[in-house]
C-alpha cells in the first residue's frame, strides 16, 4: 500500500476515536456551564454512540459494494464538519443532534478503513498493530488536549480546530490516486478465496468478544479521565495535569497492540488471546478500590491488555473471511461491539450519580472478561488455510 494512503488510514483511525471521546472528556466542564449533573449531560453522547454502532453495518455494506475510496473521503469530511456543528451548538437538541452526527460519521471508518488496512495479506497482525495504536493514540489525545481545552481555550474550540483537521484530510485524500493491485498467490487466497476452515466457530467467538469486549473497552476510555480526577483528588492536581497523566496512560498501554500484533504473526493466537483476555480479568478486579498512583499503575495494566485484545479480533477477522465479505464483517462486528458500548453511557451515568460509582464499573467489567476468556477456549486449531492468508 502506499505510506502516504496508509498514513491516512491511519491518521483516520487516531482521529474516529478522537472525535468519539471529545465531549465525554468535557461533560464535567460542559455541566458546569449549564448548572447541570455530569451525569445528565454526560447521556448527551448517548445518540453518538448509538449511531456509532447501528450505522456500522450500511457502512460496511456501502463499502463492499459502492467502494472504500469514497466512503473514507465522506468520513474525513462529514466528521469534520459534524465537530464544527457541535462547537457551534447553543442549545440541548442542537448538542444532542450534533452529537449524534459525530456518531454516524464515525461508524464508516471501522467497517471500510480497517478493511482497507487488512487488505493484501501479509504481517497482517503487525499492520494492524500499527493502526490500532493510531486509533489509541486518538484516544489518548482526547484526555491531553481537553484538559488542555479546558484550562486555557474553552471546550468548543477543541471541536472547530479538530474539525478543521478532519476536513483537511479529506482534501488530502482526494489527492491521493488507489493502489494498484500487486497480488501474490497467498494475499489472492486471503481476499478473494473460500473462507477458512473453521470460519463459523471464530465469528461466533469475535462476535462474543465484540459484544462483551466493547462494554469493557467503551468503560475504560470514556471513564478513565474522570476515574483519576477522583482518585487522584487528594492530589490536588489541575485539570491539564489529569488529562496529562490520563494520555500518557493510555499511549504507553497503545503500543501493546503492535507487541501483540507481531505475536500473532508468529505464533497460534489461541493461546495470546487467552492471556489477553484472562490478565484482563485480574486486573480490573485488582483496581476496583485502589487510589493515588497505585491507581494509575493499575489503570496502564489493564489498558494495555484491553487495547491488546484489538489487532487479535481483527486479524482474526481478516484470516478468516476473503476481502469481497470483509466491510461486512467487520460492520457486524463493530455494531455488536459499539451498540453495545453505547449502553455504557447512561450505565456510567446512572452509577456515578446513585452512588455504585467506579467500584461496580471496574467489578462488572472484570466478570465480562472472564466471560470472553471462556468464549476464546471455543477457537479451533487454525487452519491450513487461515495460515497462509496471515503469510
Amino acid at each position: 500500500m502506499n505510506p502516504r494512503r496508509l498514513l491516512l488510514l491511519n491518521l483516520g483511525h487516531a482521529l474516529d476515536h478522537l472525535f468519539m471521546l471529545l465531549f465525554p472528556a468535557v461533560a464535567a466542564l460542559a455541566a458546569a456551564d449549564i448548572a447541570d449533573s455530569y451525569g445528565s449531560v454526560l447521556m448527551l453522547a448517548t445518540g453518538s454512540f448509538i449511531a456509532f454502532g447501528v450505522c456500522s453495518l450500511p457502512a460496511g455494506w456501502l463499502g463492499d459494494r459502492w467502494g472504500r475510496e469514497r466512503m473514507m473521503l465522506i468520513f474525513f469530511t462529514g466528521i469534520g464538519g459534524a465537530s464544527i456543528l457541535t462547537g457551534f451548538a447553543t442549545s440541548y437538541w442542537h448538542l444532542a443532534t450534533s452529537l449524534t452526527l459525530i456518531g454516524v460519521f464515525a461508524a464508516i471508518y471501522h467497517p471500510v478503513g480497517i478493511a482497507m488496512v487488512a487488505k493484501g495479506g501479509g504481517n497482517l497482525g503487525r499492520r494492524l498493530g500499527v493502526n490500532g495504536v493510531w486509533g489509541n493514540m486518538g484516544v489518548a489525545a482526547s484526555a491531553l488536549a481537553i484538559g488542555a481545552f479546558v484550562d486555557f481555550a474553552g471546550w468548543r474550540a477543541a471541536f472547530f480546530l479538530l474539525g478543521a483537521l478532519s476536513i483537511l484530510a479529506g482534501f488530502f485524500w482526494t489527492r491521493l490516486q488507489p493502489d494498484a493491485p500487486t497480488e501474490t498467490v497467498q494475499s489472492r487466497g486471503a481476499d478473494h478465496g473460500a473462507p477458512a476452515i473453521g470460519w463459523q466457530r471464530v465469528l461466533l467467538v469475535i462476535g462474543i468478544s465484540a459484544a462483551i469486549g466493547g462494554f469493557i473497552f467503551n468503560s475504560m476510555t470514556v471513564a478513565l479521565p474522570k476515574v483519576l480526577d477522583d482518585r487522584l483528588a487528594s492530589l490536588s492536581y489541575s485539570a491539564t495535569e489529569v488529562g496529562a497523566i490520563a494520555s500518557a496512560v493510555y499511549a504507553l498501554a497503545a503500543f501493546s497492540q503492535i507487541v501483540v500484533g507481531r505475536a500473532i504473526d508468529r505464533h497460534a493466537i489461541k493461546p495470546i488471546f487467552l492471556a489477553v483476555t484472562a490478565g484482563q480479568a485480574v486486573a480490573l478486579f485488582v483496581a476496583i478500590n485502589l487510589d493515588g498512583w497505585a491507581m494509575v499503575a493499575a489503570s496502564v495494566a489493564v489498558m494495555v491488555l484491553v487495547f491488546g485484545q484489538i489487532p487479535i479480533n481483527d486479524t482474526l477477522v481478516a484470516r478468516y473471511t476473503p476481502d469481497r465479505w470483509r466491510g461486512r464483517v467487520y460492520a457486524v462486528k463493530y455494531v455488536l461491539t459499539f451498540t453495545v458500548s453505547a449502553a455504557v453511557v447512561p450505565g456510567l451515568s446512572w452509577l456515578y450519580d446513585t452512588g455504585g460509582g467506579f467500584p461496580a464499573m471496574f467489578l462488572g467489567a472484570a466478570i465480562a472478561a472472564a466471560i470472553i476468556t471462556a468464549a476464546v477456549m471455543l477457537l479451533p486449531r487454525p487452519s491450513s488455510a487461515a495460515v497462509a492468508a496471515a503469510e
